[in-house]
Protein backbone atom coordinates (compact mmCIF):
# COMPACT_ATOMS: atom_id res chain seq x y z
CA UNK A 1 0.00 0.00 0.00
CA UNK A 2 1.59 3.15 -1.23
CA UNK A 3 3.09 5.91 1.91
CA UNK A 4 1.13 8.87 1.36
CA UNK A 5 3.42 12.40 0.90
CA UNK A 6 1.49 13.49 4.51
CA UNK A 7 2.89 10.30 6.03
CA UNK A 8 6.57 10.40 4.63
CA UNK A 9 6.64 14.22 5.96
CA UNK A 10 5.64 13.34 9.07
CA UNK A 11 8.27 10.13 9.15
CA UNK A 12 11.16 12.65 8.04
CA UNK A 13 10.58 15.36 10.62
CA UNK A 14 10.10 12.53 13.66
CA UNK A 15 13.79 11.31 12.60
CA UNK A 16 15.22 14.70 12.33
CA UNK A 17 13.49 15.61 15.94
CA UNK A 18 14.90 12.32 16.94
CA UNK A 19 18.55 12.69 16.04
CA UNK A 20 18.49 16.18 17.81
CA UNK A 21 17.71 14.62 20.87
CA UNK A 22 20.35 11.47 20.74
CA UNK A 23 22.90 13.77 18.92
CA UNK A 24 22.07 17.03 20.35
CA UNK A 25 24.79 19.88 18.99
CA UNK A 26 27.53 20.66 21.67
CA UNK A 27 28.07 24.16 22.26
CA UNK A 28 31.02 26.06 21.22
CA UNK A 29 34.06 27.09 23.19
CA UNK A 30 34.66 30.61 24.60
CA UNK A 31 38.19 30.56 24.31
CA UNK A 32 37.79 34.58 25.25
CA UNK A 33 36.56 32.98 29.05
CA UNK A 34 39.28 30.53 29.02
CA UNK A 35 41.76 32.83 28.35
CA UNK A 36 40.78 35.14 30.25
CA UNK A 37 40.27 32.46 33.54
CA UNK A 38 43.91 31.78 33.00
CA UNK A 39 45.41 34.54 33.46
CA UNK A 40 43.84 35.70 36.36
CA UNK A 41 45.01 32.73 37.75
CA UNK A 42 48.48 33.09 36.59
CA UNK A 43 48.58 36.63 38.35
CA UNK A 44 46.91 35.57 41.53
CA UNK A 45 49.68 32.92 42.08
CA UNK A 46 52.40 35.19 40.88
CA UNK A 47 51.34 37.63 43.23
CA UNK A 48 51.31 34.93 46.35
CA UNK A 49 54.87 33.81 45.25
CA UNK A 50 56.09 37.40 44.52
CA UNK A 51 54.48 38.66 48.06
CA UNK A 52 55.82 35.75 49.47
CA UNK A 53 59.58 36.53 48.37
CA UNK A 54 59.38 40.53 49.15
CA UNK A 55 58.34 40.08 52.57
CA UNK A 56 61.18 38.14 53.59
CA UNK A 57 63.74 40.26 51.48
CA UNK A 58 65.02 43.50 51.86
CA UNK A 59 62.87 45.37 49.75
CA UNK A 60 60.49 46.19 51.82
CA UNK A 61 62.41 46.23 55.67
CA UNK A 62 62.66 42.23 56.21
CA UNK A 63 66.42 41.74 56.72
CA UNK A 64 68.15 38.89 54.77
CA UNK A 65 69.25 36.66 57.11
CA UNK A 66 67.51 35.21 60.75
CA UNK A 67 70.84 34.19 62.51
CA UNK A 68 73.99 36.10 63.41
CA UNK A 69 75.77 37.02 60.42
CA UNK A 70 79.90 36.79 61.00
CA UNK A 71 81.34 40.29 60.10
CA UNK A 72 77.79 42.26 60.63
CA UNK A 73 78.01 43.22 64.67
CA UNK A 74 78.96 40.84 67.28
CA UNK A 75 77.20 38.36 68.57
CA UNK A 76 76.26 37.52 72.26
CA UNK A 77 74.71 35.39 74.15
CA UNK A 78 70.82 35.27 74.58
CA UNK A 79 70.39 35.68 78.37
CA UNK A 80 68.21 33.16 80.03
CA UNK A 81 64.59 34.74 80.33
CA UNK A 82 62.47 37.50 78.30
CA UNK A 83 59.31 38.23 80.66
CA UNK A 84 57.73 41.49 81.22
CA UNK A 85 58.45 43.17 84.23
CA UNK A 86 56.78 45.97 86.28
CA UNK A 87 58.15 49.75 84.93
CA UNK A 88 59.05 50.02 88.48
CA UNK A 89 61.36 47.88 88.09
CA UNK A 90 65.03 47.92 86.73
CA UNK A 91 67.03 44.78 84.76
CA UNK A 92 70.57 44.16 84.63
CA UNK A 93 71.47 43.48 81.23
CA UNK A 94 74.66 41.86 80.02
CA UNK A 95 75.69 44.14 78.01
CA UNK A 96 75.92 47.93 77.64
CA UNK A 97 73.66 48.70 75.36
CA UNK A 98 71.15 45.64 76.02
CA UNK A 99 70.82 42.99 73.07
CA UNK A 100 68.35 40.56 75.24
CA UNK A 101 66.62 39.85 78.50
CA UNK A 102 63.43 40.84 80.36
CA UNK A 103 61.88 43.93 79.67
CA UNK A 104 58.92 46.27 80.51
CA UNK A 105 55.58 45.37 78.98
CA UNK A 106 55.47 48.20 76.49
CA UNK A 107 57.39 49.07 73.34
CA UNK A 108 58.43 52.32 71.65
CA UNK A 109 57.20 53.41 68.58
CA UNK A 110 59.70 54.30 66.07
CA UNK A 111 61.58 57.31 65.64
CA UNK A 112 64.37 59.66 67.12
CA UNK A 113 64.74 60.43 71.01
CA UNK A 114 67.08 62.83 71.84
CA UNK A 115 66.02 62.65 75.69
CA UNK A 116 66.89 58.89 75.20
CA UNK A 117 64.97 55.87 76.12
CA UNK A 118 65.36 53.58 78.96
CA UNK A 119 66.97 49.89 78.32
CA UNK A 120 63.77 48.05 79.50
CA UNK A 121 61.62 49.82 76.94
CA UNK A 122 63.62 49.54 73.94
CA UNK A 123 64.78 45.67 74.95
CA UNK A 124 60.88 44.58 73.70
CA UNK A 125 61.20 46.95 70.61
CA UNK A 126 64.47 44.04 69.84
CA UNK A 127 62.30 41.15 70.99
CA UNK A 128 59.78 42.18 67.65
CA UNK A 129 62.88 42.31 65.62
CA UNK A 130 63.16 46.37 65.43
CA UNK A 131 67.07 47.61 65.34
CA UNK A 132 67.94 50.29 68.04
CA UNK A 133 70.50 52.86 67.47
CA UNK A 134 72.15 54.11 70.72
CA UNK A 135 74.05 56.82 70.25
CA UNK A 136 76.35 59.63 72.83
CA UNK A 137 76.75 62.03 70.25
CA UNK A 138 76.92 65.77 71.49
CA UNK A 139 75.52 68.71 69.23
CA UNK A 140 77.60 68.87 66.19
CA UNK A 141 78.25 67.60 62.27
CA UNK A 142 78.56 64.03 63.42
CA UNK A 143 74.71 64.19 65.39
CA UNK A 144 73.49 66.08 62.38
CA UNK A 145 74.79 63.58 59.95
CA UNK A 146 72.83 60.94 62.23
CA UNK A 147 69.80 62.65 61.89
CA UNK A 148 69.90 63.26 58.17
CA UNK A 149 70.73 59.57 57.50
CA UNK A 150 67.74 58.12 59.77
CA UNK A 151 65.49 60.86 58.36
CA UNK A 152 66.08 59.52 54.88
CA UNK A 153 66.75 55.62 55.04
CA UNK A 154 63.84 54.04 53.80
CA UNK A 155 64.03 50.79 56.83
CA UNK A 156 63.97 53.74 59.73
CA UNK A 157 60.28 54.48 59.53
CA UNK A 158 59.36 50.68 60.11
CA UNK A 159 62.41 49.22 61.93
CA UNK A 160 64.55 51.94 63.63
CA UNK A 161 64.28 53.61 67.12
CA UNK A 162 67.28 55.79 67.64
CA UNK A 163 68.04 57.31 71.28
CA UNK A 164 70.47 59.40 73.46
CA UNK A 165 72.35 56.85 75.17
CA UNK A 166 74.87 58.31 77.64
CA UNK A 167 75.72 54.36 78.90
CA UNK A 168 78.17 53.91 76.19
CA UNK A 169 81.78 56.79 75.62
CA UNK A 170 81.18 59.78 74.10
CA UNK A 171 81.24 59.91 70.42
CA UNK A 172 79.90 55.79 70.83
CA UNK A 173 77.08 54.42 68.14
CA UNK A 174 75.78 51.37 69.21
CA UNK A 175 73.70 49.23 66.96
CA UNK A 176 71.50 46.80 68.54
CA UNK A 177 69.46 43.67 67.08
CA UNK A 178 68.21 40.54 69.58
CA UNK A 179 71.85 38.83 70.22
CA UNK A 180 74.14 41.10 67.92
CA UNK A 181 75.66 44.42 69.12
CA UNK A 182 77.97 46.71 66.91
CA UNK A 183 79.92 49.78 68.11
CA UNK A 184 81.46 52.57 66.32
CA UNK A 185 82.91 55.84 66.54
CA UNK A 186 81.30 57.94 63.66
CA UNK A 187 78.87 57.77 61.60
CA UNK A 188 79.43 55.07 58.95
CA UNK A 189 76.31 54.77 56.80
CA UNK A 190 77.19 51.81 54.84
CA UNK A 191 77.93 49.81 57.47
CA UNK A 192 74.50 51.22 59.92
CA UNK A 193 72.69 50.26 56.51
CA UNK A 194 73.99 46.83 56.39
CA UNK A 195 73.28 46.07 59.68
CA UNK A 196 69.51 46.87 59.11
CA UNK A 197 69.37 45.33 55.62
CA UNK A 198 71.23 41.98 57.67
CA UNK A 199 68.47 42.00 60.98
CA UNK A 200 65.90 44.38 60.69
CA UNK A 201 62.95 42.25 61.27
CA UNK A 202 64.66 38.62 60.73
CA UNK A 203 66.19 38.14 65.02
CA UNK A 204 63.60 38.96 67.09
CA UNK A 205 62.09 35.87 69.03
CA UNK A 206 58.37 37.03 69.28
CA UNK A 207 57.33 37.06 65.78
CA UNK A 208 59.27 34.77 62.65
CA UNK A 209 58.54 38.03 60.27
CA UNK A 210 59.20 40.84 62.88
CA UNK A 211 56.74 43.29 64.29
CA UNK A 212 57.66 47.16 62.68
CA UNK A 213 58.13 49.73 65.58
CA UNK A 214 55.38 51.85 63.56
CA UNK A 215 52.78 52.03 66.50
CA UNK A 216 53.92 52.47 69.99
CA UNK A 217 52.96 50.06 72.75
CA UNK A 218 53.04 52.65 75.24
CA UNK A 219 49.69 53.98 76.97
CA UNK A 220 48.75 57.85 75.90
Amino acid sequence: MPVSRRRRRRSSQSGRQAEMVINPSRPKPNYWYIGASAIIAFLVIAGFVVGGISFRGSDDGVGSSDEYVEGVGEQHVIMPTRIHVSEDQNVDYSTTPPTSGDHWDWWARCGFYEDGLPDERIVHNLEHGNIVVSYNLQEGPALEQLKDFMDSFELAPSWAVTRYYDKVPEGTIALSAWGVLDTMQSVDEDRIEDFFRTYAGTLGPEFPNGAPCTTSGVME
